[in-house]
């Protein structure tokens, strides 16, 4: 008679046999699983539900697209908006972002913004509406100078550096070699001519490299000058400002801002009544060599005498905006307040003034002398100039002398506001002095 077969439930009837140890070892083993295991109903509804997350069906696709075509029908009919408008937008019938459906390269407003929702999204950044007081305005232009420089284009200003510099050069090179220094190629003329044609129409993306080696070269005035700057446009400018003024040196950057930045700034504000977002974002970048800035743009604006309010106000949104190193700020500070006075010195002033720098005594020694060499003058002065003393009285009370607070005090008496200089006396009366603090400190 054969031996019966043992079934699966006498498996463990099969280690009787075993040693103790040994049954402990083969019970502690991990044994392997032959079947499969089958799911249950609520797994088999997940992973149904994440497949149907990831395909959905041409069915279930129609049926969102009609109730979305629906709801945006009666968004519209409750505004009020116009067929027109419904008839020139396309309809989307393609599930997905717009790019898919006009191909990967679309410029459509909804993938690049255009230069108006860029200026609105800069909009604190960006002093766009600039409110000019009529009164303020004619104050400003009474202190102008009568007999201004005479204003030259851009391209007379950077022809007449560069024949200068082409001049001593060639005279030097002929002196040395007998020859005269030789022109440029017609190659790269015609290269910088391309340069140009590029610059004229830019709006956006990539410059052509042979205008991002200009900082590199010796003659880099002389082959701007090919490019014509004048003729840039505002993004162009912009990012012009960003090569010229990581690469120059700081003598450099401060001859391309006085000469190329600073006068395209000032023809933009006199015909448009407001600056050019790109050219207001050029002016911020160029802070990124700070003593040029204030050596090419604000001294020489401050210098010409003819600086309306509507230039101070939008280029000193610049100061109050951005950064600037105290050193910096001083000599600027400094250099505006032993100049010529016109209107818009004021506004400079209070705005560095209200930076609430830890200034050196000599500059507020001069801030001081600059008030009070007005003693003597009898014409009706701004309230910018009445808002100024108050601010520069607010920040710097306590770091005057008790002399150059007396000396202060009969200035109010000359120049009185009826509003602002009860406050500019109160401020200097109750508030210590720097000479007392400093016997205190002696004794």
């Amino acid at each position: 008679m054969p031996k019966a077969k043992a079934g699966k439930g006498c498996a463990e009837a099969r280690g009787l046999g075993l040693g103790l140890a040994e049954q402990i070892l083969q019970g502690d083993a991990v044994k392997p699983v032959s079947r499969r295991k089958r799911r249950g109903r609520g797994e088999q509804d997940e992973a149904e539900a994440e497949a149907g997350d990831e395909y959905v069906d041409d069915r279930l696709s129609r049926k969102i697209l009609e109730q979305a075509r629906a709801q945006q029908q009666e968004l519209e009919a409750e505004h009020g908006l116009g067929r027109d408008s419904q008839a020139k937008r396309p309809k989307t019938t393609v599930l997905g972002t717009s790019s898919k459906a006009r191909g990967s390269d679309s410029d459509s407003d909804d993938e690049w913004p255009t230069l108006d929702r860029a200026a609105a999204i800069a909009k604190q950044e960006y002093c766009e509406d600039v409110v000019v007081n009529p009164e303020d305005e004619k104050a400003i232009d009474m202190f102008m100078s009568k007999n201004p420089p005479l204003r030259r284009t851009l391209a007379d200003i950077i022809m007449e550096k560069i024949t200068e510099k082409q001049t001593e050069v060639e005279t030097a090179m002929s002196e040395i070699s007998g020859r005269p220094m030789p022109q440029l190629d017609p190659r790269v003329l015609d290269v910088y001519k391309g340069v140009r044609e590029v610059l004229c129409k830019y709006r956006s993306g990539k410059l052509p490299k042979a205008f991002k080696i200009i900082p590199a070269l010796s003659n880099w005035e002389q082959i701007l000058y090919i490019t014509e700057p004048e003729t840039w446009t505002a993004a162009g400018m912009y990012q012009a400002t960003r090569i010229f003024s990581a690469n120059l040196k700081a003598r450099m950057a401060q001859r391309f801002y006085n000469l190329v930045l600073l006068p395209r700034a000032r023809d933009d504000i006199a015909e448009y009544k407001r600056l050019n977002f790109h050219l207001y974002m050029a002016l911020k970048k160029a802070l990124f060599k700070p003593g040029a800035w204030f050596k090419g743009i604000l001294l020489p604006l401050c210098e010409s005498g003819t600086c309306t309010l509507r230039e101070a106000i939008i280029i000193g949104s610049i100061l109050t905006k951005c950064s600037i190193p105290v050193l910096h700020t001083s000599a600027a500070m400094l250099k505006i307040a032993e100049m010529e006075y016109n209107g818009a010195n004021s506004i400079f002033l209070r705005l560095m003034i209200d930076k609430k720098y830890a200034l050196p005594f000599r500059v507020i020694d001069a801030l001081v002398f600059h008030f009070l060499q007005f003693r003597t003058d009898k014409r009706n002065l701004p309230v910018l100039w009445h808002q100024c003393l108050l601010t520069f009285a607010q920040r710097y009370k306590e770091d005057l002398s008790s002399e150059q607070k007396e000396s202060l005090l009969e200035l109010l008496r000359i120049h009185c506001h009826p509003h602002i200089s009860p406050e500019i006396r109160r401020e200097l009366v109750n508030s210590k002095s720097r000479d007392v603090e400093v016997g205190m400190a002696v004794e």
